[in-house]
């Protein structure tokens, strides 16, 4: 991709950025993410994440954007790493908790809200762009793809983690399905865990794309059916999904998580833990 300018640099951009856009799809992404505190959720896989950083190599000085990045679960390790870090998230919420969590960590991030599929920022402005089961829910994946590449630089790379369909957390989010479709036309976001789909949402514009399954832990200092209820608090799919159905449908998604957790409890003690498959994606950009 041609770069509109040659800066690198992390950091508010400069000069001519794009819109935010207000539609429809966009403003129903911004009810999800706003509907809950994701912070103790986030945490549950904190340890993940920045192992995910840790991978990465990340050199001092590196320009680096986190996009959906949440409450910093990647963003925070990557400043501690020595990078330039800009955070972006559609839920103004999620961007104040991450700016208390950079603060609590002593680490400088600039955290701003913005859209995944139109970003603000300028052609080729970061050496590495990463996000983290964020950039894979929005709504519009082949312009959240065309995002991810048109502001990295060519030569950069894009690291992205994706949910699978087969592991935990995609049994999980096929339970929501199940009670509330998605939006007309939108595909699933767990096509974002299939190495073909991956491969041709970033193939022609990139210069090598390698996926590899992993998995990542996530941990609850407590018993399944009370996950299942911090889940219905605080993770704004399940948050939205309880308040879209009736109470039929809200009892049968809390039963299918509460069973989920359940069985794929691998923790003693009133803990809960559940190990979950991702796609590990990293794209060189051409």
């Amino acid at each position: 991709m041609e770069s509109e300018s040659t800066s690198t640099a992390g950091g508010p951009s400069t000069g001519e950025i794009r819109p935010w856009s207000e539609d429809p799809l966009t403003a129903r992404a911004r009810r999800v993410w706003t509907s809950g505190d994701f912070l103790p959720i986030a945490r549950s896989f904190a340890p993940g994440a920045e192992e995910f950083i840790a991978r990465l190599g990340i050199r001092a000085g590196e320009a680096v954007l986190d996009v959906a990045c949440g409450t910093g679960n990647l963003a925070i390790p990557a400043a501690k790493a020595g990078a330039r870090v800009i955070g972006v998230d559609i839920a103004p919420n999620l961007i104040a908790e991450a700016q208390h969590e950079a603060r609590t960590a002593g680490v400088a991030v600039d955290f701003e809200v913005g859209d995944a599929e139109s970003l603000p920022y300028l052609d080729g402005q970061f050496d590495t762009t990463i996000t983290m089961f964020g950039a894979m829910f929005a709504f519009r994946p082949a312009k959240a793809a065309a995002e991810l590449l048109r502001v990295t630089r060519p030569g950069g790379r894009i690291a992205m983690a994706n949910w699978t369909a087969e592991g935990f957390v995609g049994q999980m989010l096929r339970a929501h399905v199940a009670v509330v479709p998605p939006p007309s036309g939108v595909p699933s976001s767990l096509e974002w865990g299939k190495e073909a789909v991956v491969e041709a949402r970033f193939g022609a514009e990139a210069r090598s794309v390698v996926s590899v399954r992993r998995t990542i832990e996530l941990s609850f200092p407590f018993g399944p059916a009370a996950v299942t209820e911090l889940f219905a608090t605080c993770y704004g799919p399940t948050v939205t999904t309880l308040q879209a159905t009736d109470p039929e449908g809200a009892s049968r998604l809390r039963d299918s998580l509460t069973r989920l957790f359940a069985e794929n409890n691998i923790a003693d003690n009133g803990r809960t833990t559940v190990v979950s498959e991702y796609l590990d994606v990293q794209v060189v950009v051409d």
